[in-house]
Formats: C-alpha cells, structure tokens, sequence
C-alpha cells in the first residue's frame, strides 16, 4: 500500500515507513502532521481525487539545509561577473501511516 502526497508544492510516493526529504514544514522534531494523500495504492484498487480523502501521517525526525548550489552569471567582453549560492532548507519525515 502506498500514497501520492502533496507537500511543498511537489508531490511525493509514499509507503509505510519511508523515510522523505520533503520542504520544510513549520513543526519541531518529534511531532507528528497530518499530510493530505492525492491517490493511495491498495493492492488492485487505485483511489483518486476527491475520493481519496485519506490522509498520511508522518514523524519529523530533522531538520536541515541541501548541498550548495553555485549559480555564477557573467557577461563575455563586460567585466561584469556575480557568484551567487544557495542552501535549500528540507525537513526530514518518516511516514508512520496511510488512512
């Protein structure tokens, strides 16, 4: 049995005791969120939509910040260069159950 959820704007496969990096959610680790399931999986029978109205608990186990990205920009025969980075922030979750 498994779930597509909706988180951050991205969609996830989720299966029982999975471990995601999915965006960062506003919840200390340890705490449990309720996250809403788009379709779940059981077996032959497939739920989607608006009948889908299950929804996947998850355990948050951290919190943390992506490899760098380097984004550099420069502009041939200027002189004009800008080097720029980026972290994304994530939240780490284990699903504990679907429905």
């Amino acid at each position: 049995m498994y779930a597509i959820i909706l988180t951050g704007g991205k969609q996830y496969k989720a299966a029982a005791g999975d471990v995601l990096e999915v965006e960062k959610l506003d919840a200390k680790p340890g705490e449990k969120v309720q996250i809403p399931a788009l379709m779940v999986v059981k077996g032959d029978s497939v739920v989607v939509g608006q009948e889908a109205t299950q929804t996947v608990t998850a355990e948050i186990i951290s919190h943390g910040k992506a490899k760098k990205v380097v984004v550099y920009k420069y502009k041939p025969k200027k002189n004009q260069r800008t080097k720029k980075g980026h972290r994304q922030l994530f939240t780490r979750i284990k699903i504990a159950k679907i429905g």
